[in-house]
């Protein structure tokens, strides 16, 4: 399944207070794509809002968890891609929570997959922005961006927009550095019920959605230029 048909750049990271930042090929930093959504976001206040409701120590106790968690699917899933052992998870809870969403994700979640061209790819724009996508192939036969997430609650599609904008900032960096034509996103979710969900970005919604990423990206070039250098 896996075609090595790019050269994917290997990344610098450097980190900053405002966020991760990348070194692009002129020896500048740019900001990961992560940074940009999570510095623009409207909804860090409903964010403090719940941390303030459970308390500092359960928020922190929920984020690690779902850290965590994420981390080791998204490694197994590599690894069950590149034809490796994928079943090294901790002998907790957490580990075992992994493990059964791994499974549930090999067993209907990879399915629409027919081609991989690499995992954990590097994408860097010089002097805009940088950032790794969990996955880039087809889907059914469509040049896609895959991303693959874990979660508490399977997500309505409306509370995901910078899930998709992230798959549009990535897919937009490809299309430029290797002369693609990539115009789908696609989001893979299973949560802590072992529910799948598929969400997809058909051509005419990332059309907007990349108009939506790029007025972010102004946005925080302009707020953060001078914390940047």
């Amino acid at each position: 399944m896996i075609t090595n048909i790019y050269n994917y750049p290997e990344l610098i990271r450097k980190d900053k207070d405002i966020g991760r930042f990348y070194i692009d090929s002129n020896e500048n930093l740019v900001p990961s794509v992560t940074t940009v959504l999570s510095r623009t976001s409207k909804k860090s206040d409903s964010i403090k809002e719940w941390r303030n409701r459970v308390g500092e120590e359960e928020a922190d106790r929920i984020t690690k968890q779902s850290t965590d968690i994420g981390s080791m699917v998204h490694e197994a899933l590599e690894n069950y891609l590149y034809g490796k052992d994928w079943e090294n998870f901790s002998d907790d809870n957490d580990g075992m929570m992994a493990k059964k969403i791994t499974q549930k994700f090999i067993e209907v979640g990879l399915n629409s997959i027919s081609e991989v061209w690499g995992l954990e790819v590097g994408l860097i724009l010089d002097g805009l922005y940088a950032g790794t996508a969990d996955c880039i192939g087809k889907i059914n036969g469509i040049s896609t961006i895959i991303d693959f997430k874990t979660a508490r609650r399977i997500k309505k599609r409306e509370w995901i927009e910078d899930y998709f904008l992230q798959c549009c900032a990535y897919a937009n960096a490809h299309n430029v550095m290797f002369g693609t034509q990539i115009n789908q996103a696609t989001i893979l979710m299973v949560d802590r019920d072992l529910i799948f969900r598929e969400f997809t970005v058909n051509p005419k919604e990332f059309d907007h959605l990349t108009k939506l990423w790029k007025r972010r990206l102004i946005e925080f070039h302009k707020k953060f230029n001078n914390d940047i250098s």
